[in-house]
């Protein structure tokens, strides 16, 4: 529980002496005097129980539990910062652009309701959708042309200065057309007679699939047609007898209507984290910070966490 002594000067007084090593440079910088930002660390130290700088005539050195301490009080601060810049985005009506990239489940089923909901926050602003595979996304992502990226966790090597927030969950299933011969089928191998849309290498899902398919001892399909349009596999699948393995969000809809028929297989393992990705390093813009605030609640909305 955070003691209620602890206040924000505190915190400010304390980031700026381990910056400038040096009261007194970090009073002149603060507009205080020197007894003042003293009294302002003793406080700190008696908060805390502990000894967070050392003093001496060169100056003052960091103590192992003033490093950490240092860490969290940079985050609370930022955190603060952030929080006030946001609320009075909200206020004045922020305008401005965010580009977010979505993955197809997402996009078919979060995506909407979290746009519904950043509107309200900020409905002066114009949020920019793309859609496409992980490595495509994050890829944009990196170079800045997108601020935020909603889909599947990605493997390591694609997530290299990227933070990752989880979601909620997510698997795939394997759908085809009502009145399909095989749409009460339960074992994986029965459906290579049939044509299969298969996730390509640069999907996200790939991985999860392919090891569905070693675990139940599934060689490749003849007839496998490799695809991440949600357009083409909607189409190829409603108008024949190809069956479909995809994210569960891009046809849950589908699903619900009847338009499309879930295959009764078990699909356990290609469960995966849906979450949002953002560039590790940089601090988020209001916009993308309401963005994601909206899309956490849209996770809520739906019943999907």
């Amino acid at each position: 529980m955070i003691d209620r002594r602890l206040k924000v000067r505190h915190l400010q007084a304390f980031v700026e002496i381990a910056r400038q090593k040096s009261l007194k440079r970090a009073a002149e910088i603060l507009n205080l005097t020197q007894p003042a930002i003293s009294k302002t660390l003793k406080e700190l130290e008696q908060i805390t129980g502990v000894t967070l700088l050392e003093r001496s005539r060169g100056g003052v050195a960091m103590t192992i539990e003033g490093d950490v301490f240092l860490r969290y009080a940079n985050s609370s601060l930022t955190a603060i910062d952030q929080a006030m810049t946001s609320v009075s985005a909200i206020s004045k009506g922020e305008e401005g652009r965010v580009a977010v990239g979505a993955l197809p489940s997402v996009a078919a089923r979060m995506l909407p309701r979290a746009v519904e909901l950043f509107a309200r926050l900020a409905p002066n602003a114009t949020p920019l959708i793309e859609d496409g595979p992980h490595g495509f996304l994050v890829d944009r992502l990196r170079a800045g042309r997108l601020d935020l990226v909603i889909g599947r966790l990605g493997k390591p090597d694609t997530m290299k200065d990227i933070s990752f927030t989880q979601l909620y969950a997510e698997d795939v299933v394997i759908v085809c057309a009502p009145g399909h011969p095989l749409a009460g089928a339960r074992a994986l191998a029965d459906i290579g007679r049939y044509p299969v849309i298969y996730p390509p290498q640069e999907a996200a899902i790939r991985p999860l699939v392919d090891r569905m398919m070693i675990a139940n001892g599934v060689g490749d399909f003849p007839q496998r047609i490799e695809s991440v349009s949600a357009t083409f596999g909607r189409g190829l699948t409603l108008g024949g007898d190809a069956l479909w393995i995809i994210s569960t969000g891009v046809v849950a809809d589908d699903i619900a209507a009847g338009r499309l028929i879930a295959l009764p297989i078990k699909t356990e393992l290609t469960a995966g984290p849906i979450g949002i990705m953002a560039r590790a390093e940089d601090d988020l813009s209001p916009l993308a910070q309401m963005f994601r605030q909206a899309a956490i609640r849209a996770v809520g909305d739906l019943g999907l966490s």
